[in-house]
C-alpha cells in the first residue's frame, strides 16, 4: 500500500514540474467549459438474474467508485472531467466470456495496458458459479478485486496523456550517446526531469 501511495504522490507531482519546465502547457478550462475534455472510466460485471454479483465485482465496484472521485477532484483542475460507466453483463452474455467481467477501462484503454499489467483469471464464487474470473497482475502481484489505488494511478497516467498527448516525451534537449542516462526518460540526463 506505501508503494502505491507513493507512486501516486510521484504521479501528481509529474504535472506541475512538467509545467514548469515549460514542457506542458494547460489551459484554464472549468467544468462546463467548451474546453473541458472528458476522462471515462467503464467498468463491466455480471449481474445475475436475482441483481447479484460476486464477491470481487462487489469490493471492485467500490473502489471505481471511490478512484473517480478522486481523479475528479485533481483531473478537473487541469481541463478534464471524469466520468464512470458502470455497464451490467447479463448471465447469457457472461456465460460466453466470463473474462469481460470485473473489467475497466480508462480512456479507451485496458486498464492493464495503464500499468504495464497483464490480465489472467481464477476460480470464482456466487454469481459467478464455477467460471473463472479476470484478475489483474500488477508486479507479479494478482488482485482479484482491482483496488483503488490502481484505478487512480491509471486515471492519472491517462489524464497526463490527454493534457500532453507526447508525456512522457523527454522534455530535456538530446544529450550525445556518450554521456549516461540518469534513467528519468530517454536522452534525458537533467536534474530536473
Amino acid at each position: 500500500m506505501r508503494k502505491y501511495r507513493a507512486n501516486l504522490i510521484g504521479l501528481l507531482c509529474f504535472i506541475p514540474i512538467l509545467m514548469t519546465l515549460g514542457c506542458l502547457e494547460i489551459s484554464s478550462s472549468k467544468a462546463g467549459d467548451e474546453k473541458m475534455k472528458v476522462l471515462t472510466i467503464e467498468w463491466h460485471r455480471l449481474v445475475d438474474d436475482q441483481g447479484q454479483t460476486c464477491d470481487r465485482c462487489g469490493s471492485t465496484e467500490s473502489s471505481v467508485e471511490k478512484a473517480s472521485k478522486k481523479l475528479q477532484r485533481s483531473l478537473s483542475e487541469v481541463g478534464i472531467a471524469v466520468v464512470l460507466e458502470k455497464k451490467t453483463l447479463s448471465p447469457e452474455t457472461f456465460e460466453k466470456n466470463p473474462l469481460d467481467s470485473n473489467r475497466i477501462w480508462v480512456a479507451g484503454k485496458p486498464i492493464e495496458e495503464w500499468l504495464s499489467a497483464t490480465s489472467g483469471q481464477s476460480r470464482c464464487c456466487s454469481a459467478c458459479g464455477d467460471s473463472d474470473c479476470r484478475t489483474v497482475i500488477v508486479d507479479g502481484k494478482i488482485y482479484e478485486a482491482i483496488p483503488e489505488e490502481l484505478i487512480v494511478k491509471a486515471g492519472l497516467l491517462a489524464g497526463a496523456q490527454m493534457i500532453s498527448p507526447d508525456v512522457p516525451a523527454p522534455c530535456c534537449p538530446p544529450v550525445p550517446e556518450s554521456k549516461t542516462n540518469s534513467g528519468c526518460g530517454p536522452g534525458c540526463t537533467g536534474s530536473g526531469c
